[in-house]
């Protein structure tokens, strides 16, 4: 003779809750929403200069603060943090 099996309904927590702040049973507690792959967080123009400027300082700064470059390195370091920010 085959075996039967038949489901018991599971009753529900019940949330007896007397104060401020009490998380119902029925809510689950909600967490933080995950990034979008799609979304380019935004960063300020000040924000974005100051990282250009320390790139460029550190570009400098590897070929021994030799004049003459300064335009090049910021160019580069411009176009590095561009592409880093995803807007190149």
């Amino acid at each position: 003779m085959p075996t039967v099996q038949t489901r018991t309904q599971k009753s529900k927590p019940t949330s007896k809750s007397s104060g401020r702040g009490a998380i119902s049973a029925k809510s689950p507690a909600k967490s933080a929403p995950e990034p979008r792959a799609d979304v380019v967080p935004s960063i300020s123009v000040e924000e974005r200069e100051r990282l250009v400027a320390r790139a460029a300082y550190f570009r400098a700064e590897k070929r021994g603060f030799a004049p003459g470059c300064e335009l090049q390195d910021w160019i580069e370091a411009e176009a590095e943090v561009l592409r880093l920010i995803g807007r190149a």
